[in-house]
């Protein structure tokens, strides 16, 4: 059963990357629509159980979770507008290999609040954005929209590992569904403001449209996310992390046999180094001491 979740997990977030940019390319759907639908969809899927059991766990949010929950949010919204908009620029592959760049965005986090990695954390971080230098110096002399598209992705990891960090803090004392619900739903309406500052729509599409929102959603945020997140519960969360990372060689087959997306060969040399180094940064924090409170776990990758 755990690898059947593991494999339903791997191909739900690995589809994200796809089917975003299929049905940017194909119908009148916005980036920025892509990401208020997902995170309003997700806000009332994770709201219905916790009214049902206990609603007052609403009214019970503090000021203090109430603050790291609306930073959580606007990392989330301003990852999800930078990232959807750099399938638009740049490929599938190379836009889903930067924005995995979350658990090395996290540890260099860390080593500015002054946590100590091991050795191997730093050589893998040292790979991993040699990828990064790798995949866009190929993509600057491919286009500058290419170029810029990297970049994007490589801001929206950041911006998710800033995302972590501050709902670490927040779920400290909040429930994972309190939490999300909060996180998703203001999340969306940041989204909604940045649509409306930039004149992007959110409604008037094609059939097609909404299904790939709903396809977009289903997929990739109730599907793998939800299956990464019971295998949590039954893995080793180093285990799951480095399951996690399969997205981004399947981000790319994905993209290859369904968008007919080819690469030069520099550009998969560059996939492959932050691969290798994710998997080392995250191998070399297995026997760092318990985490502190609030610290970001390294199972908790991907946002997309």
């Amino acid at each position: 059963m755990n690898f059947f979740l593991a494999a339903l997990g791997v191909l739900g977030v690995a589809s994200s990357g796809p089917l975003i940019a299929a049905t940017l390319g194909a119908t009148s759907v916005s980036a920025l629509a892509i990401a208020f639908w997902r995170n309003a969809i997700g806000a009332a899927v994770m709201a219905s159980p916790v009214l049902v059991t206990d609603p007052r766990q609403f009214g019970r949010v503090t000021p203090r979770e109430f603050r790291w929950a609306v930073l959580a949010a606007v990392a989330l919204a301003l990852h999800f507008a930078f990232f959807i908009t750099s399938l638009q620029l740049t490929s599938v592959a190379a836009a889903t290999a930067l924005v995995c760049l979350q658990s090395g965005w996290i540890a260099v986090f860390q080593l500015f609040r002054g946590v100590r990695h091991r050795w191997q954390v730093l050589v893998g971080l040292g790979m991993a954005f040699g990828g990064v230098v790798a995949i866009t110096g190929f993509d600057m002399g491919t286009s500058p929209d290419a170029l810029l598209g990297d970049l994007l992705a490589v801001a929206g990891g950041a911006l998710a590992g800033l995302y972590t960090l501050a709902g670490g803090k927040a779920r400290e004392t909040m429930g994972t569904g309190t939490y999300t619900t909060l996180c998703y739903g203001m999340c969306a309406a940041v989204v909604a403001l940045l649509a409306l500052v930039s004149r992007q729509p959110l409604v008037g599409f094609e059939a097609p449209g909404w299904l790939g929102i709903v396809a977009i959603t289903v997929c990739a945020q109730l599907v793998g996310h939800t299956a990464f997140n019971h295998l949590l519960a039954t893995m080793s969360p180093l285990l799951v992390s480095m399951i996690i990372l399969l997205e981004i060689p399947g981000a790319a087959l994905l993209a290859a046999v369904f968008l007919d997306e080819s690469l030069p060969a520099g550009t998969y040399a560059g996939l492959t180094l932050i691969l290798v180094g994710l998997a080392v940064v995250l191998a070399g924090q297995r026997r760092r001491r318990p985490e502190r409170p609030g610290e970001a776990r390294v199972a908790e990758l991907g946002t997309d």
